[in-house]
């Protein structure tokens, strides 16, 4: 398995968009790009951690590539929303993909380029190094299996559509 890193806003909201494809063993809620170890949920969603919200996407690269689980998190998203995704404001909601390699990045540099170009605009997508990432709290891995009611409703009062 490898494992690829993308913060997309809520990370309850991008998880299952991830965790029904094909070819990923497991999606981990997590924060990337802090300057502390070991964040609390409070902290990241109050912006005091320069952390974001990221999913860990752990995947079968014989069964679906990385430029597919790039596909996937920009069909998900609003790649020209800078100040964070739908309802979720801030930094700490903000979009980026977190590369491993140089494969990875010039991959993403080449979506986040064709996503720039079929819209005219440019993309409020960060692409990063990967640093440390830190796991979530536990209540929030799988939300939308644990509480499917109040995850149906962060989604509708989010304003992002129905997961792909």
């Amino acid at each position: 398995m490898k494992s690829a890193y993308f913060a997309g806003g809520c990370f309850w909201c991008v998880t299952p968009v991830f965790a029904r494809l094909g070819g990923v063993g497991s999606v981990t809620s997590g924060y990337c790009g802090g300057r502390e170890a070991s964040p609390a949920y409070e902290d990241v969603k109050r912006q005091r951690t320069g952390h974001r919200e990221t999913v860990r996407v752990d995947y079968d690269e014989t069964l679906v590539d990385y430029a597919r689980l790039l596909d996937v998190f920009f069909a998900n998203v609003d790649p020209f929303d800078g100040g964070g995704q739908f309802i979720d404001r801030g930094h700490s909601y903000t979009l980026a993909v977190y590369f491993q390699t140089a494969e990875e990045e010039a991959a993403a540099r080449a979506k986040r380029a064709a996503v720039e170009r079929a819209a005219g605009k440019p993309a409020a997508v960060s692409i990063e190094p990967l640093g440390p990432f830190w796991t979530a709290e536990e209540y929030h891995q799988n939300f939308y299996l644990k509480q499917p009611e109040a995850f149906a409703e962060e989604l509708r009062k989010s304003g992002r559509k129905q997961p792909e």
